[in-house]
């Protein structure tokens, strides 16, 4: 029980039990190719919150303790019910290797920039295996962060990755053979029905499809003749959340489900019954698929939809709607 103790204090000043709605959360986690790093954090109050409260903390490869050197300080306000982009300072276009610029589609979605001196702060320079946590209190005082959120397991080295794999002895959701890498070059996006952050440091288990959806990854390839770019952040700058009631629709969000998700883009619907259209809106909000007929439970994609985010929109016969997400791979 000592030794258990002793490992919280070195982790986090202290701890709180969160309620449902009541305080910030990661609702986006971004680790893109290069320096394409960038958390969304969410506010799903219904007052404006001062982020000056906040820090962002990194536990670098494992580690189970954090400086003031991996911390930095919040900056701004976050509406109710929006959101705030936080994203690695590295805008200048004639950087070059560990100063290359992050790219002109996540710096036009981001809020605000943060840590451009990795010696000073080295907050947001995270590679996939580091624990990310969000916190209240000051950055140059360790002592007085307070838990509020945190992506990953503190104290848990998981290799290059916290994978889809699962260590021999079932525990650990860590790099394991046939796993598929989760929180490198890839995007995660908090589940709608997730209401609150992770305030327990020491989990059992970092599970990252427990809580969160992978979009498919963004990356670079160059050739010989070209660079290929492949994904964007279209997601990023707003979150759908059951916290935020408007969003909501008074029809039983529990009577209707789809799966698989993520899918391949053909995706069956259960408890349709009750609505006359089905619509298929993706992240910039266009319109790619309507179906009238709903006496059909199964949506069909995969020969004209790209890999994405895309919001399922149920009308249902007194004329409210629901919005369901899919991910399509």
């Amino acid at each position: 029980m000592k030794k258990t103790l002793l490992i919280l204090t070195t982790v986090i000043g202290s701890m709180t039990f969160a309620q449902d709605c009541s305080d910030l959360f990661i609702s986006e986690y971004v680790e893109g190719w290069s320096n394409n790093k960038a958390l969304e954090i969410y506010n799903p109050t219904s007052a404006s919150i001062d982020l000056s409260q906040y820090v962002v903390i990194r536990y670098s490869n494992g580690s189970s303790t954090a400086t003031a050197a991996n911390a930095i300080q919040l900056i701004g306000m976050v509406a109710s019910y929006d959101v705030h982009v936080a994203t690695l300072d590295k805008t200048d276009p004639n950087g070059t290797g560990q100063n290359a610029p992050i790219w002109d589609s996540l710096q036009i979605r981001t809020d605000e920039f943060y840590c451009p001196s990795y010696p000073t702060s080295n907050a947001f320079y995270w590679n996939g295996d580091d624990a990310v946590v969000l916190a209240k209190g000051l950055a140059n005082d360790p002592l007085s962060w307070v838990l509020v959120d945190v992506f990953g397991k503190i104290g848990e080295d998981p290799g290059s990755s916290w994978t889809t794999g699962i260590d021999p002895n079932g525990q650990n959701y860590i790099t394991a053979a046939g796993g598929d890498d989760l929180t490198k070059d890839h995007s995660l996006i908090r589940k709608p029905s997730v209401l609150k952050g992770v305030v327990n440091p020491i989990i059992v288990e970092f599970n990252a499809l427990a809580e969160y959806d992978s979009i498919p990854p963004v990356y670079k390839v160059i050739t010989a003749t070209d660079t290929l770019t492949y994904g964007n952040w279209n997601t990023l700058g707003w979150h759908y959340c059951h916290c935020n009631v408007a969003g909501v629709s008074e029809v039983s969000l529990s009577n209707v489900s789809i799966f698989p998700n993520p899918s391949n883009g053909d995706f069956y619907i259960k408890g349709i019954n009750d609505f006359t259209t089905i619509s298929v809106v993706n992240s910039l909000g266009q319109n790619v698929k309507t179906i009238n007929d709903n006496t059909k439970s199964i949506v069909k994609l995969s020969m004209d939809a790209y890999k994405g985010v895309y919001f399922v929109k149920l009308t249902a016969k007194n004329g409210e709607v629901i919005t369901k997400r899919i991910i399509v791979k």
